[in-house]
Order: structure tokens, then sequence, then C-alpha cells
């Protein structure tokens, strides 16, 4: 079964891109500098999400207190084609 020829063709290629990974040593590096920045821009985008919501919700209250809390909004409750 070891002897089939889509296994030794698997192994071979497996082989080749094992020794050409460890042969390249700024590879892996370079991956965690990838990472350590996408950190550090998920972080940020974080941060100005959330303050972009603090500062809206700050003015909605503002808005809000300015026409005396709202209003009840609506009413309603007849079915369809009551006048």
């Amino acid at each position: 079964m070891l002897s089939h020829p889509w296994i030794v063709y698997a192994a071979a290629v497996l082989s080749v891109r094992i020794e050409k990974a460890r042969s390249a040593p700024t590879r892996g590096a370079s991956a965690v500098e990838w990472v350590i920045i996408t950190a550090i821009i998920a972080g940020v985008a974080l941060g100005l999400a959330t303050l972009i919501k603090t500062l809206v919700e700050g003015k909605q209250a503002e808005i809000s207190n300015q026409f005396g809390g709202g209003g009840g909004g609506g009413g309603g409750g007849g079915e369809l084609g009551d006048p």
C-alpha cells in the first residue's frame, strides 16, 4: 500500500516542501510579524469603534434630553382596516 505511486508522489512533494520551510528561516519570522501587525491594527480599530460608539451614545442622550425624553411613540393597536 505504501508503494502506491500516489503515496510515493505525495511523500516526495511533502519532503520538498518541508526542506524549503527548513531552509527559509525568515519565512516564519515574517509570518509572526504579520500576525503582530494585524493584532495592532485590530486593536486600534476596536479602540476607535468603542470611542465612536461612546460619542454617538453621548450625543443621543443629549438630543433625547433636549426633546424631553422622547414621547411614547405611536399607539395604534387596531386591526388592519379599522377606521
